[in-house]
């Protein structure tokens, strides 16, 4: 998979799927977990937003699998079964992240009548989460979840600036 700059990523929430596509032609699909709370763009919804985005920032090059994130700056821990049986109630983000940044004025970007509808400033990302957590349905608190192996391969295909479409279906 090279030429970078001619690929997109396309999210479904009804389907919870993720396609990173080149052209019309999808070249990997995988299953995904979107917000627990449903589609939405408001300030401290929990929900994930519509529309038009791009890969703002790519963290986490080089990191080991299953790195925890905390604030985006890994902590030093790698996680496994022990580590989240000590913490619950965490909401892990794991091995990679790809910061979406909303391209849609009033939709995903700024503000609009609700409020605060920023994907940037929500902190959405596409994110590794723990082998444990389900896939197929929607279960994050706003975030795109994918098993760590896989996040870390999208991770390597895209680039800063890759556009990211999330439709409902």
């Amino acid at each position: 998979m090279d030429n970078k700059s001619s690929k997109h990523i396309l999210i479904n929430i009804k389907a919870q799927t993720l396609a990173l596509c080149s052209d019309e032609a999808v070249l990997k699909q995988y299953r995904v977990s979107t917000a627990k709370s449903g589609i939405g763009s408001r300030q401290d919804s929990g929900c994930t937003p519509l529309g038009q985005h791009i890969i703002a920032q790519k963290i986490g090059d080089k990191a080991s699998k299953n790195t925890v994130f905390v604030g985006r700056v890994p902590t030093g821990e790698i996680y496994e079964s022990s580590l989240g049986a000590q913490h619950p109630n965490r909401d892990w983000i794991l091995s990679r992240i790809l910061w979406l940044r909303g391209l849609e004025k009033g939709v995903n970007k700024g503000y609009n009548e609700r409020g605060g509808c920023d994907t940037f400033n929500r902190y959405i990302y596409i994110h590794g989460t723990p082998d444990s957590e389900p896939m197929g349905i929607p279960y994050s608190h706003g975030c795109i979840r994918m098993r760590s192996d896989e996040v870390i391969e999208l991770f390597d295909w895209v680039e800063e600036g890759t556009p990211v479409t999330i439709v409902e279906s």
